[in-house]
């Protein structure tokens, strides 16, 4: 489980970065060299980022490289500042949660209306589920870093009254 854990978006966004690539060399080769494109390389290579892309941001949460605004937080006086970066982390796990509810909405609105992709008829909940799945992984990892955020704090804190 803690290797899980530990690699699940590494798990996702290698292969998704390495066939990408792939996809869209193959994709400027037939252009070029052999004047034809293949008409669902682009689609599946744009899909495939988006993928990418909401993979990446749970990936982020997880490492707290995520963007924020260090200088926002150095203002506060240094024993403020555990707090406060508990805080926006909060705010974050909100801000995810947030888009994770809305994201179900958009799903099923798009499984409902049956759309599929234009050139590979592949259908849109597929795509549509990226967010989805991304956002509840974003919110997950936001749960444990404030946990380790407050585990932290109180070690930090047994530590100094002894």
């Amino acid at each position: 489980m803690k290797y899980i854990n530990d690699h699940l978006e590494e798990f996702f966004i290698i292969p998704l970065m390495f066939l990408m690539s792939i996809i869209i060399f193959i994709q400027v080769i037939m252009r070029y060299a052999f004047q034809n494109s293949l008409v669902w390389s682009e689609e599946l290579a744009r899909y495939m980022f988006v993928w990418l892309v909401y993979f990446a941001v749970s990936y982020t949460a997880r490492r707290e490289k995520h963007i924020r605004i260090d200088a926002a937080i150095n203002i506060y006086p240094k024993k403020l500042r555990p707090y406060i970066e508990i805080l926006s982390e909060i705010i974050v796990l909100a801000f995810s949660a947030f888009i994770a509810v809305t994201a179900i909405t958009v799903f099923q609105k798009i499984t409902w209306s049956g759309q599929l992709s234009p050139a590979m008829r592949l259908p849109m909940q597929f795509v549509y589920l990226a967010p989805l799945v991304g956002f509840v992984l974003t919110s997950v990892r936001q749960i444990q870093c404030v946990i380790r955020r407050v585990k932290a704090l109180k070690n930090h804190e047994e530590v100094a009254e002894a």
